[in-house]
């Protein structure tokens, strides 16, 4: 039996950033490919990889995987770094990394500029809330 290689099915990841994280909370899911509405998307590897890009426009002309080399704009270098400070918070504090729980801390963190979100007493509001909102969508 022949497994193509990852890059072969799925391209090669463009833009964006990677971040590692404790592979023990990274919550099994069916997908692992997550579309944000907050404009970005996520891998969440099994491995604790987990890979943040904007999401690009796809031209109806186009198909299949194209490789975009424009720049990245701030807007979503600003929803990309914001989503890689949650994704740290919840990884630091020990908390299941899936859609929903990076979902509730990216908007949990809105409240806050980007650079504040790593301080500890406000990490603390942000987990918080997140756990909250968590709790209530289960009960």
């Amino acid at each position: 039996m022949h497994f193509p290689p990852f890059y072969s099915l799925f391209g090669e990841l463009g833009q964006g950033t990677l971040v590692q994280v404790s592979p023990s909370l990274v919550k099994r899911r069916k997908t692992h490919f997550h579309n944000l509405p907050c404009g970005a998307a996520i891998i969440l590897g099994n491995n604790g990889y987990i890979w943040i890009y904007p999401i690009a426009e796809q031209k109806e002309d186009e198909g299949g995987f194209v490789t975009n080399f424009e720049p990245v704009s701030l807007s979503d270098r600003e929803v990309i770094s914001r989503l890689h400070n949650c994704i740290l918070v919840l990884n630091i504090h020990k908390m299941l990394l899936y859609d929903t729980s990076v979902l509730y801390c990216y908007e949990a963190s809105l409240h806050y500029q980007i650079k504040d979100i790593l301080k500890p007493e406000i990490m603390e509001e942000i987990v918080l809330e997140t756990r909250q909102r968590l709790i209530n969508q289960e009960g």
